[in-house]
């Protein structure tokens, strides 16, 4: 999967003349914690809303209200907005952006493409449209977590009980347990039916759990 699969396009951006309290109301409107800064199509700063908060009246407690209000509306977000920008480009696969923003400790990416924003990534990005997906949450059915899955051969035999009881599957994957030096083999079926499975898959040796989903 690439970063074009997942990013968030048609990005709401903003100038750096734009007042703090313009790009307040920006995000208040569309429920957003960043805003990337872009002048004259170049991606030049991005301004979070902890950059607005730092800026707001918490830091100005000696000012009356009027005053506040005036700051907010006339200082811009040139003076507050990031500029040490963390970009990707959209043919960056999910794992390069994930371990990219890991290391820089950043809840977005930017995607830049030929020096131009096509789009941004944020953590909500990478859930919904691939942790959630892979774990089955919101899905209907049941699932079912077993223990004791040592390779391709028990994999084989889990697939092979599956498909003899016709059963249909949402998600599988591995998870590791790394405290455990172990692996955990996660199966979503699609219905509520897994009584038979469990049974089939206890026979063969497996240590078998129902999971809430």
């Amino acid at each position: 999967m690439y970063m074009s699969d997942v990013m968030t396009c048609n990005v709401i951006t903003i100038p750096s003349t734009t007042s703090l309290a313009e790009a307040r109301r920006i995000m208040d409107a569309h429920r957003l914690r960043r805003l990337p800064v872009v002048d004259r199509g170049k991606l030049v700063g991005i301004v979070t809303r902890e950059a607005l908060d730092r800026a707001g009246p918490s830091q100005l407690k000696s000012f009356s209200i009027h005053d506040i209000t005036r700051i907010l509306n006339k200082v811009t977000v040139k003076k507050v907005m990031g500029k040490d920008l963390v970009k990707v480009s959209p043919d960056a696969t999910v794992e390069e952006a994930v371990t990219l923003a890991q290391e820089k400790k950043v809840g977005s990416l930017l995607v830049v493409d030929n020096n131009r924003l096509v789009g941004i990534a944020t953590t909500n990005d990478f859930f919904y449209k691939i942790l959630n997906p892979i774990l089955g949450v919101g899905k209907p059915g049941a699932r079912l977590v077993v223990r004791n899955c040592h390779g391709a051969q028990d994999i084989e035999k889990i697939v092979a009980t599956i498909n003899k009881l016709s059963l249909d599957v949402a998600t599988i994957f591995m998870l590791p347990i790394p405290e455990r030096e172990a692996h955990s083999f996660v199966i979503h079926l699609s219905s509520d039916d897994s009584a038979n499975l469990i049974a089939e898959l206890r026979l063969l040796g497996f240590t078998v759990e129902r999971r809430a989903r």
